[in-house]
């Protein structure tokens, strides 16, 4: 496959080269410094908008990131059309590669993904203010991480903890949030033990190469809906690990059962619940896989049912996966595949298996996250090394994407998130 030609399973776009979009893709592009109108009321907003803010690499960071970004960026987002309009940068230098909001939408919570905090070998975490009427940002504070390159934060239900998964320095973390919203030292740090993966994917495709297997590297960790448990996993360990939670102490506590295992090498990544709670989704980053487990509510307990490729049949090389989303409805889930640059899409059946029903190529390079908009009729695609998030109308019946046109300059884009 040509670098500037998309795979012939992508239909009719695979007469039209990946540079030529590209090329014409500054026609389109909405946002830039000229429409910046920082301050401007929520009132002027057009009726049925949304604020969002887009984290970025903003500094070299772990692996020799490149860092294009500014900082956090705000938008706003035509109810209509999708597209995106610039409002605001808060310009912030520690790569706030991973964003956050507290329940209430009045924080916003970075992870800062670097290799070194005031001389320490942590990465940092930061508490952001919102103002509702303008969606401005403040800064309130930055804490040690409690390990290096953080790659991950979630606020659990409660909305009184911050937790961290620092993928470099394979620990989790969880900071408790002051009454003003900002971070209080970490009150609870694991390290991730066990034995390593190996180095090849058992579940990669022919002539994957994996990585990532030498050391503890603690990917995501997110409370379930309850709030009881906690799931975090680790990249090297092939294992998602499951904790209780004490919401008064902010302690955690190895689950019984404690975790399940992946294949060897296929390290996982990301992790979604279906909207019925039932259902968890595992995705798996050097093996380019997605795991269904059934969920136990009650016990916090997860068992293995099937697993799946994310990438289209017949697929060699390598390629690895970053983000896995379930549709607003819960009848679709798509997982973002980078090198292969593409949107995989499932249908999810009535027992939860996934059928897959297709890709979108993301007309960029190297999708490190995407984010389906809260009225669930626009997915819109962080392009990590081409600087750019592309914007997609998602057919709530099939779930199908179809690119609108719309590229929004970003340097570096790494997530975005809505503010409801």
């Amino acid at each position: 496959m040509s670098p500037d030609q998309p795979p012939d399973q992508r239909g009719s776009l695979a007469l039209t080269s990946r540079r030529g979009f590209l090329t014409g893709a500054a026609p389109l592009a909405v946002g830039g410094p000229a429409l910046a109108q920082a301050g401007r009321s929520r009132a002027g907003a057009a009726a049925g908008s949304l604020l969002a803010y887009a984290g970025t690499y903003s500094s070299s960071g772990p692996e020799g990131t490149r860092a294009n970004g500014p900082g956090i960026l705000t938008f706003e987002k035509n109810p209509s059309t999708g597209v995106l309009s610039q409002r605001d940068v808060l310009p912030f230098a520690l790569n706030p590669s991973w964003l956050a909001f507290n329940p209430a939408r009045t924080h916003l919570y970075s992870a800062n993904e670097t290799l070194t905090f005031e001389g320490a070998n942590s990465g940092s975490v930061s508490a952001f203010s919102i103002q509702r009427s303008t969606g401005r940002l403040t800064l309130l504070n930055t804490v040690s991480s409690q390990g290096a390159g953080p790659a991950h934060v979630s606020v659990h239900p409660s909305g009184r903890y911050l937790l961290a998964a620092n993928y470099n320095g394979g620990t989790i973390a969880v900071f408790p949030i002051q009454p003003d919203g900002a971070l209080g030292a970490a009150v609870d740090v694991h390290h991730d033990q066990g034995r390593l993966g190996p180095n090849h994917a058992s579940s990669a495709p022919p002539g994957a190469f994996a990585k990532g297997h030498e050391s503890p590297h603690a990917h995501m960790i997110q409370a379930d809906p309850s709030g009881r448990f906690v799931f975090s996993n680790d990249l090297a360990l092939d294992r998602i690990l499951v904790w209780e939670f004490d919401v008064e102490t902010g302690k955690l506590s190895a689950n019984d059962p404690a975790g399940v295992d992946l294949p060897p090498g296929d390290g996982p990544r990301h992790f979604a619940f279906h909207p019925n709670r039932r259902w968890f989704y595992s995705l798996q980053e050097e093996g380019s896989t997605l795991a269904l487990f059934d969920y136990d509510a009650g016990r916090g307990q997860l068992t293995a049912r099937r697993t799946v490729s994310t990438l289209p049949k017949g697929f060699a090389g390598t390629s690895f996966t970053s983000e896995v989303v379930v549709s607003p409805g819960g009848r679709f889930l798509y997982a973002a595949n980078r090198l292969h640059d593409s949107i995989a899409l499932f249908s999810i059946g009535e027992d939860g298996a996934l059928a897959y029903a297709g890709e979108e190529w993301t007309r960029g390079s190297y999708p490190r996250s995407f984010t389906i908009d809260p009225t669930g009729d626009f997915l819109y695609v962080c392009n990590q090394r081409s600087d750019a998030i592309v914007t997609f109308r998602a057919d709530r019946k099939t779930g199908k994407l179809a690119f609108t046109g719309q590229y929004t300059p970003v340097g570096s884009p790494s997530i975005l998130v809505f503010l409801t």
